[in-house]
């Protein structure tokens, strides 16, 4: 098992060239895959090592996540400090700036730094009231500042998630402006979005009293969910441009949605050949329109599928999204699932004949990993060895 381990991180250290996007996502939220720190200096020692561990790793851009719950990992007029920098929401390091700093020392190790945001979410899921939730959030917090544009998504189980309300023209403008205080103050290497609209849960999204007061247009609930979230996706393009004018060094924009924009069926043609959940139906995010009218400058499409699954192949996806980005301009990036590797289906070649096949396509420029935390495993069983040398510096 060792020696098979052994093989595999070997051929996965050919994988990889200079023109290769090699990124991975730094989760915040929860913790996922960035600790608390009690102080600025443990703030410093946690990340320069994290950026040090992935540069040896031949990372050479990281998605960190700057804004998970309408909160922020830099000093804001327009949100309070995350609870998962310091532990508590609002409470921040004196004297010390975190974003300034990961930018500096990832630049300074080669790599790229993108700025992750999630633009709605203000919970994914609480047993606790709206009311009861919000005020536990610093008296600073857009969404306990404005309850009336927090929608509570009835979850199961007797939770409800909460979020920043899609439909409403300040929730648009107040993102806006928070895009506009990180690109223009800290000019990082990019902007980037995950792939959280709508609610994937969400079976009831209280939106009605907004949809009959926001719809001057008339369109259909569903026409006018996405009409929304486009809205917003071209307010942060604008944004963003108006930041670059003039400049050298651009602030690009980014978005990894989930993998598959619709299926083929007669009221989406232009769907891939797959059977499985749909963004432009069940997120009502429209990924396919941002690459064709070019709101994006890249697109990560989340492919956490294997090549051999009957209902969303890899490879039919990948092929699927080289079609979308082809003379558009706009950079087309694969988003890989490094955690389901060595589950059922999944076998220890799967993900470097993944890579191989990304890097066979002309309009395909790289890879993203989710996330570091599985990257930079323990080498306890042989997948994991193999991942978590993967990119390695040949």
């Amino acid at each position: 098992m060792k020696m098979a381990a052994i093989a595999l991180a070997a051929s996965l250290a050919g994988v990889t060239s200079a023109r290769d996007f090699r990124g991975v996502w730094v989760a915040t939220v929860g913790n996922m895959d960035f600790p608390r720190c009690t102080s600025a200096q443990v703030f410093k020692r946690t990340f320069s090592n994290l950026a040090d561990r992935l540069a040896r790793r031949n990372c050479n851009a990281m998605i960190f996540q700057v804004r998970a719950n309408c909160d922020a990992f830099y000093p804001s007029r327009l949100a309070p400090y995350s609870r998962w920098m310091t532990g508590v929401e609002g409470r921040g390091y004196s004297g010390f700036d975190p974003l300034a700093y990961m930018i500096n020392e990832t630049r300074r190790r080669g790599m790229e730094f993108h700025a992750w945001f999630n633009p709605y979410r203000v919970v994914r899921a609480t047993k606790l009231s709206k009311e009861a939730y919000l005020a536990r959030l610093a008296p600073n917090n857009f969404a306990r500042r404005n309850p009336h544009l927090v929608l509570a998504v009835p979850m199961g189980n007797g939770e409800i998630s909460l979020l920043l309300d899609p439909g409403e023209p300040e929730v648009i403008r107040y993102i806006a402006a928070v895009v506009h205080e990180v690109a223009s103050r800290y000019r990082p290497d990019a902007i980037h979005f995950d792939d959280y609209f709508y609610p994937y849960d969400g079976k009831m999204i209280p939106d009605g009293d907004t949809y009959r007061r926001r719809n001057p247009y008339k369109l259909s609930l569903a026409n006018w969910r996405r009409h929304n979230v486009n809205t917003l996706i071209l307010q942060v393009r604008r944004t963003i441009d108006r930041v670059n004018y003039g400049k050298s060094d651009k602030v690009r924009f980014g978005i990894s949605p989930f993998g598959i924009w619709a299926n083929y069926a007669p009221e989406t043609p232009a769907g891939s050949r797959t059977k499985g959940q749909e963004s432009f139906h069940t997120l009502f995010a429209d990924s396919r329109l941002w690459v064709k009218r070019r709101y994006v400058d890249y697109i990560v499409p989340q492919i956490y599928w294997h090549r051999t699954h009957t209902k969303a192949s890899f490879t039919v996806l990948l092929n699927w999204w080289c079609n979308v980005v082809r003379g558009t301009g706009v950079k087309l990036y694969i988003g890989h699932a490094l955690y389901r590797f060595g589950t059922p289906g999944w076998g220890q070649d799967e993900l470097v004949q993944q890579l191989r096949l990304v890097r066979t396509r002309r309009e395909a420029s790289g890879s993203v990993l989710f996330s570091s935390r599985h990257l930079l495993a323990p080498a306890t069983t042989p997948v994991k060895l193999g991942v978590s040398r993967i990119w390695k510096d040949r």
